[in-house]
């Protein structure tokens, strides 16, 4: 067995990495407490320090591929579900858990939520019935804006009502959120606001090509739901 020493102090973490706990330190809590394991317990199963355990869940820390591994298999799970990047396989894979309750999030929290840009997915209606679409969004005010290509479902619906929601979804823990947005689809044409957009814009869109026709959603409806535990 390999054992990860840890010192008396806490170690500090690397140059540059921020203090606080991670996505890694908080998957791993959560898998921990869900089996019903203390730092000492993991740590035996792994042949780490519970102080160890206890900087891996506390803060930013950069352990290696083996020790990842180790922690990943004393806690019943994949390396990749430990770091978050189980990325080919739809998530919702994890079990319920029986504290599991859903609440719904007001409209700070929702824009809180929506960010500054990120990718949701735009619903809208067609001539063939419902299209739902990935897009790479930016807020601007309170519309939730997007670029498309020339003669797509998004540029047909200018001026009908659409949806558009965003999510996140956590494998691990069994968490998630999610919130939607109803109101009018609307083509932007004002070469200002046009022009705002493509100064402000956080990033390109993932799907490549030639997508300069920008889409502005205003919410009339703006609601959201989390899944929480105890």
């Amino acid at each position: 067995m390999i054992t990860v020493k840890s010192s008396p102090r806490t170690p500090r973490p690397a140059s540059g990495a921020p203090a606080g706990r991670t996505d890694l330190g908080r998957r791993l809590a959560a898998r921990r407490s869900s089996l019903g394991l203390s730092r000492e317990e993991l740590g035996r199963r792994c042949g780490a320090d519970a102080n160890y355990i206890a900087y891996l869940e506390e803060h930013a820390a950069s352990p290696s591929i083996g020790t990842l591994i180790r922690v990943a298999d004393a806690l019943g799970i994949t390396v990749d579900d430990l770091t978050g990047a189980s990325s080919d396989r739809p998530p919702g894979r994890a079990e319920s858990r029986r504290d599991s309750a859903l609440v719904a999030l007001d409209e700070a929290e929702c824009r809180r939520l929506l960010g500054t840009h990120g990718v949701g997915r735009i619903a809208v209606f067609t001539s063939e019935g419902p299209s739902v679409l990935p897009v790479n969004y930016m807020t601007a005010g309170p519309a939730i804006a997007f670029r498309t290509a020339a003669d797509t479902a998004a540029v047909r619906a200018a001026g009908t009502e659409a949806a558009f929601e965003v999510d996140h979804i956590d494998d691990v823990t069994a968490e998630g959120w999610s919130v939607q947005a109803v109101g009018l689809l609307e083509a932007v044409t004002d070469p200002d606001e046009r022009q705002h957009l493509v100064v402000t814009a956080r990033a390109h869109p993932w799907a490549g090509g030639i997508r300069v026709h920008w889409m502005k959603l205003t919410p009339a409806r703006l609601t959201g739901r989390r899944v929480v535990h105890g």
